[in-house]
């Protein structure tokens, strides 16, 4: 590609903020037609970079050129104006407003000094049959899955004939039919000359769609290679700086007595007839494809979403769970899928986070102890390696992985003896995943109970003891650790 003008180049470029250094001297290129993946640990400048090329942010140093020219945006409007566009992990479109509204927002064909709606849902239209989209661009974005709301996101780049695309994790909440869709229409962008840098933490899915990566590392600079010349060892080594080991370290633990017993639990409209059992130092991964009633079953058996049907025992014994109090005294702990809808509180200190669900321990006469709490708190955090300033910071300010941790802090402070991790490796980098895998074995061997919900198939196979697969609110698989492969989770979670 030496040959060719890059579209897009950022030379010796450095940002701070507030005395922390985001980036320092950093280098990126971009060219026509190119797949170019961004890949780094959280906290590694990613997010930073990017939100420099689409003009939220200024370098403090450094030069941006576009098409061979210097160039500085003063915001998004005018990286937009210039063809640089952006899709995000969670969609940014207007729920009220239909799709061709979604589209065209702000750039609305006008006749007589009113709206062409006409011409503007011609025009959507075009751009949704381009990309083989079957949508009426009357929907309301409110009625589209996440992946349709992608889609369109892809659609409005598009209608400003974007030359640069960005994809910041685009594929965290889709099924793998729903992802394979968007690969088809990635590699469409990329013959028609679009240049589209894509960011995931899935290592196998930069190496199905990407021409080059460019690794960074602590807000440097670490290199580009092409994918073809690069094993994922490699890349893991240039992200993290070491060998790392295992990814899946998981111990061979014999599992003890039952502790956890469900039989034909349902909730009204979710899923029905679930029955399993978990045992004292067990992992029990639970697959199946998105929206099949994995995360309902976790919700039920926290008392979030309580059973409708069937029973619950611990330790022999039927227990009604009709509240997450209920849960939590029965020694039972949820990290949920969403961590900063439903696991943080995202303006609240990380201490406070941590110490949340067993505040009262801290507190004598009515009295918070708040010495004693912060002590707690950091002695938690700085047991699963949270970088942070210190307790007092709030949790919003963290990388998506340092957050996972403190979620799981929060949790593992109530020192529970059945744990549901729901999605507990989502969005975070492969270091910081390999380190949660790392506590999750360690925490079977300790003999705590873990149900284990996961949508990453490597990650339920190298995780797990045995795996139950669920299908449209009913299970419909159970699999040994020697009995599982891919093959037969999948077959279990698609078959009628």
């Amino acid at each position: 590609m030496s040959d060719q003008t890059a579209v897009f180049k950022a030379e010796h470029v450095s940002k701070s903020f507030g005395g922390v250094q985001a980036l320092q001297d950093v280098h990126f290129e971009i060219f026509p037609g190119e797949v170019h993946a961004l890949l780094g640990e959280n906290g590694a400048g990613k997010s930073t970079l990017i939100k420099i090329i689409t003009g939220v942010h200024q370098p403090d140093t450094g030069t941006l050129f576009l098409d061979g020219q210097p160039i500085r945006f003063a915001g998004t409007r005018e990286a937009q104006e210039h063809g640089v566009a952006g899709i995000y992990q969670e969609p940014s479109l207007f729920p009220d407003l239909d799709i061709a509204e979604n589209i065209l927002v702000g750039r609305q064909p006008v006749r007589r000094g009113a709206v062409d709606w006409k011409r503007m849902y011609q025009e959507a239209g075009a751009l949704l049959a381009r990309l083989g989209l079957p949508l009426d661009p009357r929907t309301k974005a409110r009625d589209l899955s996440v992946a349709q709301q992608q889609m369109v996101e892809i659609a409005r780049a598009l209608s400003i004939n974007a030359k640069i695309l960005i994809m910041d994790e685009p594929t965290s909440s889709l099924t793998l039919h729903e992802v394979e869709e968007l690969f088809a229409i990635v590699r469409q962008l990329r013959a028609a000359g679009t240049a589209v840098v894509f960011i995931s933490h899935r290592l196998e899915e930069l190496f199905a769609l990407a021409d080059r990566v460019t690794i960074l590392r602590d807000g440097t600079y670490v290199g580009t290679r092409p994918m073809a010349d690069v094993t994922t060892d490699d890349l893991i080594r240039m992200m993290v700086g070491r060998a790392l080991g295992e990814l899946f370290p998981k111990q061979a633990v014999a599992p003890g007595e039952v502790i956890l017993q469900v039989e034909n639990l349902g909730v009204e409209g979710s899923f029905s007839g679930v029955s399993f059992e978990l045992r004292r130092g067990e992992i029990l991964g639970m697959a199946g494809l998105i929206g099949a009633g994995r995360t309902n079953v976790a919700r039920a058996l926290f008392g979030t979403e309580p059973a409708t049907a069937g029973t619950i025992k611990l330790d022999g014994k039927v227990v009604t769970i009709a509240s997450p109090d209920a849960a939590m005294a029965l020694g039972i702990g949820y990290v949920p899928e969403d961590r900063k809808e439903h696991g943080l509180v995202l303006e609240m200190s990380i201490g406070r986070n941590i110490t949340l669900p067993v505040l009262p321990r801290f507190t004598r006469l009515g009295w918070l102890d708040e010495r004693r709490e912060r002590q707690a708190a950091t002695a938690d955090a700085r047991r699963l390696e949270v970088k942070m300033a210190g307790p007092g910071q709030k949790a919003g300010e963290l990388s998506g992985g340092n957050q996972q941790k403190v979620v799981l802090a929060k949790w593992l402070g109530t020192q529970p003896r059945v744990l549901i991790l729901d999605e507990p490796t989502r969005g975070i980098d492969v270091g910081t995943k390999a380190a949660v895998h790392g506590l999750m074995s360690n925490l079977a061997a300790q003999g705590m109970a873990i149900l284990m919900i996961s949508s990453e198939l490597p990650e339920v196979l190298g995780m797990s003891d045995r795996i139950l697969v669920m299908r449209e609110g009913r299970l419909t698989g159970q699999f040994s650790r020697a009995e599982a492969t891919q093959e037969t989770i999948m077959a279990a979670a698609t078959a009628a």
